[in-house]
C-alpha cells in the first residue's frame, strides 16, 4: 500500500498516521489532514502546514478541535475559511463572524453549515449575493423553528 493509500484510509492506525503527517509530500499530510481517524494533536500540527491545501483538509475534518477552526478562521488563505465556514463543528461565534467575510463563497458556506445560527442566516437572506440568499433561505426553510422565525421578518412560505 502506497503512503498516500495509507493516509487516506480510516483503518491506517493513529501511530501511523502521526508519522504520515510529517511526509515531506505535501500530498501525504492532505490525505492524512482529510483522515477522520487522524488523532486531534495531529490535526493541531497540520493546522500550521506551510501549504494551504492541507490546511484546507485540517478546516474540513469534522474532529478538528474548535479552537484550531477559529484560529484557521484567521488564515491568510480565504479558501481555508470556506472550509471553517461549512464545518459543523466550527463555534458559532466563528460562524457569524464569518457571515461577514469578503468573499461570497465563505458567506455561502456559512449559509450551509447546520450549525449557523437562525439569526446569521436571516442576516444571509439580504446578502448581495444571490447563492448565498438561496442557500441561506434554504437552510431556514429545512428548520423545524424557520415558521415562526419568518413570519416575524415579514417572509412567507412561498419565498424561502
Amino acid at each position: 500500500m502506497s503512503t498516500l493509500d495509507e493516509a487516506r484510509d480510516p483503518e491506517t492506525t493513529p501511530e501511523r498516521l502521526v508519522e504520515l503527517s510529517r511526509d515531506r509530500e505535501w500530498k501525504v499530510r492532505y490525505w492524512v489532514a482529510w483522515n477522520p481517524s487522524t488523532p486531534q494533536e495531529v490535526l493541531v500540527d497540520l493546522s500550521r502546514d506551510g501549504d494551504a491545501s492541507v490546511r484546507d483538509r485540517v478546516a474540513e475534518n469534522t474532529n478538528t478541535p474548535p479552537e484550531v477552526l477559529t484560529e484557521l478562521a484567521r488564515d491568510r488563505d480565504w479558501r481555508v475559511h470556506y472550509w471553517v465556514a461549512w464545518n459543523p463543528s466550527t463555534p458559532q461565534e466563528v460562524l457569524v463572524d464569518l457571515s461577514r467575510d469578503g468573499k461570497p463563497d465563505v458567506r455561502r458556506g456559512v449559509a450551509e453549515n447546520p450549525s449557523a445560527p437562525d439569526g446569521t442566516l436571516i442576516l444571509l437572506t439580504e446578502d448581495d449575493n444571490a447563492d448565498v440568499v438561496t442557500a441561506a433561505k434554504a437552510a431556514l426553510a429545512s428548520r423545524a423553528s424557520t415558521p415562526t422565525l419568518l413570519w416575524g421578518w415579514g417572509f412567507s412560505y412561498g419565498q424561502a
